[in-house]
């Protein structure tokens, strides 16, 4: 299994959508959100994403597709 950490940072169109709910349903990874600070206009979050390491990628690109800036902060690859 590999962990990532994420800082997600969301704009006012993101902040209100279901974009982490996505990330535990769409892909095969375990969303932890370490620390957060959202309000009506802006957001940001601190997740670790834990799984295999081709549907950590995939969580990312589709992350960055929906225009949220994405910034990998840790990276830890487990047996």
């Amino acid at each position: 299994m590999t962990k990532v950490d994420l800082t997600i940072s969301a704009r006012k169109e993101a902040v209100a959508e279901p974009w982490l709910w996505r990330l535990g349903q769409d892909f095969k990874v375990r969303v932890n959100i370490v620390k957060a600070n959202v309000d009506s206009d802006f957001g940001w979050v601190h997740v670790q994403l834990e799984g295999p390491v081709e549907e950590i990628q995939r969580a990312t690109a589709w992350l960055m597709t929906t225009g949220m800036h994405v910034e990998a902060q840790q990276r830890a690859v487990g047996a």
